[in-house]
């Protein structure tokens, strides 16, 4: 088992408060006292929890980790975060990442140990990095993870899940309905696991209505608005005979990209071709039509990740385990018709 302050504390004939201020650099303790619980640490191969240490700094804030594209999803994590701190009395420390880079684990470490946060909230696709992951559970920093999937991933945690797979069967379940069956599929970046769920929700949904499907009807792309027109575009150009009546866009971005290459090249939106997207986000109702899309109540999961976050913090009853699932709504609007 891994040592604790109070084992440190009994090797080195000291209270666990003075421990504590040794650890935190405190100017209060003897050289004599400091020297004595360091040789405890280091006999003990202690690993002081950086989390608490944060909270006890003269500031306590927590940390938002996140590597996305999408500015609106990040604008309201943001949103939430900051509120439910605000009310807690806690900062709000903002820090954007590079999920790729080789030196990610290192970076978050000298974050934290640089401003002192209590805890993290990760989302995708940090939240899914389980490398980075149990290096920040082996030294005991405190976490949420957002993740797609509406089941526990693993037992890092406490989570709050978003069944991304079941609102994307009901979005294409709903272009079904409408007589669709040569539906395009077009994906945001393949790092986000929320891709992959969206995906699986609409091969399950082709399947359950016995509809083959078509691997060529799925697009590879990213998260923007500028991957939905490129791909839309090339779409057009190499199957305009054979062209999908439904594209269902991984979220709102693309498929607003979607409806301005389909407007360029002087395809009706929906009459000829029926658009949905997913998130709910101001793409959806600043495009027109409104966008058919799954409403992501992204503010409500900022801020219950939050809450759970700050419980452990504080030392609540909050386990690895516990979660909270979120299912996006189906919202239909004007960019989805019958197949004609």
């Amino acid at each position: 088992m891994n040592a604790t302050i109070k084992d440190v504390a009994s090797l080195a004939g000291v209270s666990f408060k003075t421990v504590s201020r040794v650890i935190n650099e405190e100017a209060t303790v003897s050289e004599a006292l400091e020297k004595k619980v360091k040789q405890a640490i280091k006999e003990l191969n202690y690993k002081p929890n950086l989390s608490a240490r944060g909270l006890r700094g003269s500031t306590s804030s927590i940390g938002f980790l996140y590597d996305n594209p999408n500015s609106n999803y990040v604008i309201d994590m943001q949103k939430g975060i900051f509120e439910e701190c605000s009310a807690s009395g806690y900062e709000l420390l903002i820090h954007p990442c590079d999920s790729t880079s080789r030196h990610l684990d290192s970076e978050v470490s000298e974050m934290i140990m640089r401003s002192r946060v209590g805890g993290l909230v990760l989302t995708p696709p940090i939240s899914d990095n389980i490398d980075l992951i149990k290096i920040l559970h082996n030294k005991q920093i405190n976490f949420v993870r957002v993740v797609s999937g509406a089941v526990i991933p693993d037992e890092f945690g406490p989570f709050v899940l978003i069944d991304d797979r079941q609102a994307a069967y009901a979005i294409t379940k709903h272009l079904i309905k409408l007589g669709h069956s040569n539906i395009g599929f077009l994906c945001g970046d393949v790092e986000h696991k929320s891709n992959a769920e969206r995906l699986k929700g609409f091969k399950l949904a082709l399947a359950d209505a016995n509809i083959k499907l078509d691997v060529n009807n799925i697009i590879p792309g990213s998260f923007s608005f500028d991957s939905g027109v490129s791909r839309t575009k090339s779409l057009i150009e190499i199957r305009r005979e054979h062209l999908p009546s439904a594209i269902f866009a991984c979220n709102d971005e693309i498929a607003a990209g979607t409806l301005f290459a389909a407007r360029v090249a002087g395809i009706d939106v929906p009459s000829q071709l029926s658009i949905a997207g997913f998130e709910d986000s101001p793409f959806s109702r600043q495009a027109w039509p409104y966008l058919t899309t799954a409403k992501q109540p992204t503010l409500e999961i900022a801020k219950i990740a939050t809450k759970l976050l700050i419980k452990k913090v504080r030392s609540a009853d909050v386990t690895e385990q516990d979660c909270q699932v979120f299912c996006p709504e189906l919202l239909i609007r004007d960019s989805t018709a019958s197949c004609r």
